[in-house]
């Protein structure tokens, strides 16, 4: 695959997500991924859209200045549950209590996506929200599902494209590849008003 756009552009996704790379191939589309190296603790009082927004253009803004002339793409997540943003749980003791308090309810994502011009500085930024209905789940049930996927640098304390699907009631939302962290409807929008044709 060329290096660049047919018009000479280059597209960088700012992460070093895997799985935001690998959504973002579905698109078929050259490109290279940068490490943002930016600092994502919220502001205090910052609720989740804002904050997931804000670091989204930030994560693309600090790859913009290496990469001037590129399209950067920068995304960010924040699941919240009872108006309080859940982090990632870093290890098996938090994602058992995050799990235990997600058990029967309802967990809202936000995932806030930027695409920067670096060019001519025009950026486009937006929320998806999706919200994830969690099933009961008994103590055993969390236990199992932690030893086998350890989704524990994952927000929420799960992956929704692994074997998380199974703890889920339902879910309900415009976009469900912003659950995994990059919606690619909306970005294929933004990615269309900046001139790059996906299809």
């Amino acid at each position: 695959m060329p290096e660049t756009l047919p018009d000479g552009r280059r597209l960088v996704l700012a992460s070093t997500s895997p799985f935001r790379r690998e959504l973002l191939a579905r698109l078929g589309l050259p490109f290279s991924t940068q490490a943002p190296d930016v600092d994502e603790s919220p502001w205090p009082g910052e609720d989740a859209p804002t904050l997931t927004a804000r670091l989204a253009e930030r994560k693309a803004r600090a790859v913009a200045r290496r990469e001037p002339a590129a399209l950067i793409i920068g995304s960010d997540q924040a699941a919240v549950l009872d108006g309080a943003i859940i982090g990632k749980p870093g290890n098996h003791q938090e994602a058992t209590t995050q799990l235990r308090r997600a058990s029967g309810r309802t967990v809202i994502f936000y995932t806030g996506l930027c695409l920067l011009d670096g060019a001519s500085d025009q950026c486009w930024t937006m929320v998806e929200p999706f919200q994830v209905v969690f099933r009961s789940l008994t103590a055993e049930m969390i236990d199992r599902y932690l030893r086998r996927e350890r989704p524990y640098q994952c927000a929420g304390g799960f992956k929704s494209e692994g074997l998380g699907i199974a703890l889920f009631e339902r879910l309900e939302g415009d976009d469900p590849t912003s659950l995994i962290g990059l919606p690619l409807i909306r970005l294929t929008r933004m990615l269309e008003a900046a001139g790059v044709a996906v299809l």
